[in-house]
């Protein structure tokens, strides 16, 4: 089944100082960031307006990351990732 994405799905990632904090105390990087994104198996609205939470795996585990469509300038903002 072929997930309908939104149209930020497509835009460039804004990777932050929170996340690469992140990413370093979760053991991950930024290129396996981007392949969990690749993976990516849906998507529901975080409890905080504006914000997307990312349904993916890593490491045969279940991940959100949570994303913010910056809509002014067409980019999709990567505020953190954590496994399930």
């Amino acid at each position: 089944m072929k997930m309908n994405w939104p149209k930020w799905w497509e835009w460039e990632l804004e990777i932050t100082p929170h996340i690469e904090k992140r990413m370093e105390q979760r053991d991950f990087t930024e290129v396996e960031l981007r392949e969990m994104m690749g993976r990516a198996q849906g998507y529901r609205p975080d409890r905080f307006e504006g914000r997307w939470i990312i349904e993916t795996q890593h490491r045969q585990q279940d991940w959100e990351i949570v994303v913010e469509p910056d809509l002014e300038e067409e980019l999709l903002v990567v505020v953190t990732a954590y496994p399930v």
